[in-house]
């Protein structure tokens, strides 16, 4: 029986230890079965991977639709892992997302574990903080450095990149705050490790010294770091840091307004881009003067709204005319470009920004081949950025040199642009304007051989183009040598921007006039010059139409001729004055006699009995006879303190024939304007008075023109 036992336990266990083994097995086959999907998997990806670098390679991510979809399908899906690999490419080609960058830097964070890779990290963080200005971004990079301060030069290194931060994101109204809580807490920290009594103080003045700097920027929530400062500090806040403080206070106040928007905002929908928020809050920020917090303002809408071209263009425009600082400047159109590159303006911007700061060629070059393959939508942007870089290539020819020192490189990238164009033969009428501009028929080519070189260039073109306007546009290019366009030349561009500072009638077409001249002509300070001049006179000319259009009252009684006759400028030769241009908005609505069409206006009896009634009076109104032009002359210039302005003018025009009026014009207060009329009787009368023009009344020279209806007035032309 106990045999028997033994064997029934024996074929137990056997049967126990073949199903373990028929168990090990199964886990076995199941183990090699997840290995090899494994191994799979990861030869999927491999393979995705490379596939996706050999299109970074060979598209250059030219479509930024792509660029966003490829880093989103590497980021979000199971490649993250892989992403580091392929994540520097990227990085060189287009504008990480704040977001990513941050997800990025943390992942390579925690796959780095060796202290010799440090300076990589370090690398990818100097990236980051260029692409956008961030103060999550500034505040982990601040922390990783914290890591390393136990190496030679560590702790300095923590503090340089304090320092940055508080220099970049240290205004940030709402997060700037941790940026400074953080270089405290750094240097609270080793201050508890410090025994020396010199070292202790220096380092407690640090202290002292981060939160007086802290107090002074207007913050939210500063009155809490502020009794902070209070109840940390054993001595008593000095007055001047108190009243910085309270000066940073106000300005706090000012903008919390701003601030609160945007905070509701961002509760309310996460997604929201706040374009228009931000716009008042630059408006705001750009009356307020502060160069810093406008650039700060700046970068904050642009890491919310990065493909807004506008936004872009007003923020490179800002810095290209205030700030003027090279690398910001070159940094931020760099970034403008890789954000939007299919906008054309911001690549033409680039350029001129390049030969503004003194660019190598090569730069300036690889920055408009860059510029090509960005794929523009439209013909017409290619047009726009080849014409761009023939005119920087004018800009560097010496023509006072023989045939031109640099001509041959504008004369060959002419000949390849007009062998690009065959590629839009069905734009052609499109595009014929670009040759048949006068961007290169050559006032500037003053040898002769550049000329005959340049006629041949384009004949080349239009024959290439096969169009039938070349047979002009050569005759132009003659006719531009004549010596007598280098002698008027400088009279041409004071008459221009005269025009644009006077003209009321089509404004905009004069400031392209100025705009088209200085491009093809000018030099690059003269082209900056006139778009500001022409931008500030556009902005008027806006002005006095919203205010026309919100004050329809005052239009219509323009309109009727009922307010005081006030003439236009008026245009003369050289040193002619002209009036004052904050005198131009009223004139303008209100213009008759010279320049106007009135049939009635207003005129006072006598200058004496004006005064009197000055303010309270009602100005009588005379009729104005239009069929008298041809015997009335227009004075003006003189001066506004004539006592007796009527005798005066009767007395000066007494010799010219008989007078039928004189009519003086005053403001409503009774105060000579300095200009009128006077009528004569006959036509001879009125023709020899315009020769007394220019003659000196009490000093100033006396303006005498014919009385001219504006609506009978032929186009406004340029005579020499």
């Amino acid at each position: 029986h106990q045999q028997q036992m033994e064997e029934e336990e024996a074929a137990e266990e056997r049967g126990m230890a073949s199903e373990s083994e028929e168990e090990m097995e199964k886990e076995e086959s199941e183990e090699t079965e997840e290995s090899s999907e494994e191994e799979d998997d990861e030869k999927e990806n491999e393979a995705e991977i490379q596939r996706l670098e050999e299109q970074v390679v060979i598209k250059n991510f030219t479509k930024y639709v792509y660029c966003v979809f490829l880093i989103s399908v590497i980021y979000n899906s199971l490649m993250r892992v892989f992403f580091p690999r392929l994540g520097r490419k990227l990085s060189v080609l287009l504008l990480f997302f704040p977001e990513i960058w941050l997800d990025w830097l943390k992942d390579e964070i925690r796959l780095t574990s060796e202290d010799s890779d440090r300076e990589k990290i370090y690398e990818l963080f100097e990236k980051a903080v260029k692409d956008y200005i961030c103060p999550e971004i500034w505040l982990e990079y601040a922390q990783y450095s914290i890591g390393g301060m136990g190496q030679e030069g560590g702790i300095g290194k923590v503090r340089d990149v304090f320092e940055r931060a508080l220099t970049a994101v240290g205004l940030h109204m709402t997060k700037g705050a941790a940026i400074w809580e953080a270089y405290r807490e750094f240097e609270n920290a080793i201050l508890g490790t410090l025994q020396q009594q010199e070292t202790l103080d220096a380092q407690i003045e640090k202290i002292h010294s981060l939160f007086r700097r802290q107090v002074a920027v207007p913050l939210l929530d500063m009155e809490a770091t502020y009794a902070e400062y209070e109840e940390w500090s054993e001595e008593s806040i000095p007055e001047t840091v108190t009243r910085l403080y309270k000066k940073a206070l106000q300005q706090m106040e000012k903008c919390k307004p701003y601030e609160e928007t945007l905070q509701v905002l961002a509760w309310l929908v996460a997604e929201t881009p706040k374009l228009a928020e931000y716009q008042a809050y630059i408006d705001f920020e750009l009356k307020e003067g502060d160069p810093a917090r406008i650039q700060l303002i700046f970068e904050r809408a642009l890491a919310e709204n990065c493909l807004v071209p506008d936004l872009w263009a007003r923020y490179t425009r800002y810095l290209d005319r205030q700030l003027k600082i090279k690398d910001l400047v070159l940094s931020a159109h760099l970034r403008a470009v890789r954000n939007c590159p299919w906008t054309v303006g911001l690549w033409k911007s680039y350029l001129l920004a390049l030969e503004r700061h003194d660019a190598d060629h090569q730069t300036v070059s690889d920055t408009f081949e860059k510029a090509l393959n960005a794929g523009f939508i439209q013909a017409m942007d290619y047009v726009e950025i080849w014409q761009a870089y023939l005119d920087y290539l004018r800009r560097r020819v010496d023509f006072t040199e023989g045939c031109g020192v640099g001509l041959q490189p504008l004369l060959h990238h002419f000949k390849c642009w007009t062998q690009g164009l065959v590629s839009f033969k069905e734009n052609v009428p499109f595009l014929s304007y670009f040759l048949s501009s006068p961007s290169y028929n050559s006032p500037n080519l003053h040898g002769v051989c550049s000329c005959v070189k340049l006629c041949n260039v384009i004949l080349v073109a239009c024959d290439t183009l096969k169009l039938e306007n070349y047979q002009s546009w050569v005759k132009d290019v003659k006719i531009s040598t004549n010596k007598r366009v280098f002698i008027l030349f400088h009279r041409f561009r004071k008459a221009l921007v005269r025009a644009v500072q006077c003209t009321s009638d089509y404004p905009e077409h004069v400031c392209e006039v100025l705009l088209t001249f200085e491009r093809v002509e000018g030099t690059l300070e003269d082209w900056d010059t006139a778009v500001q001049k022409t931008e500030a006179r556009l902005a008027r000319v806006n002005d006095q139409r919203a205010k026309a259009t919100f004050f329809p009252v005052l239009s219509t009684r323009g309109k009727n001729h009922t307010n005081i006759e006030q003439p236009s400028k008026k245009y003369r030769g050289e040193g002619d004055a002209s009036f004052p241009e904050e005198e131009e908005t009223e004139d303008m609505e209100t213009e008759t006699g010279l320049m106007g069409r009135c049939t009635a206006f207003k005129t006072v009896d006598n200058p004496s009995k004006q005064k009197t009634k000055a303010g309270t009076a009602k100005l009588s109104k005379i009729l104005h006879d239009s069929s008298k032009d041809h015997i009335t002359v227009f004075i003006s210039n003189l001066s506004f303190n004539i006592e007796n302005p009527e005798e005066t003018l009767r007395a000066t025009f007494a010799s010219c024939g008989e007078i039928s009026e004189i009519r003086p014009v005053y403001k409503q207060n009774g105060t000579f304007r300095g200009y009128g009329y006077v009528e004569f009787k006959d036509e001879k009368s009125a023709l020899d008075a315009l020769r007394l023009d220019r003659t000196k009344i009490e000093g100033r020279p006396m303006f005498v023109s014919p009385c001219i209806d504006k609506s009978k007035r032929p186009d406004f032309k340029l005579n020499f």
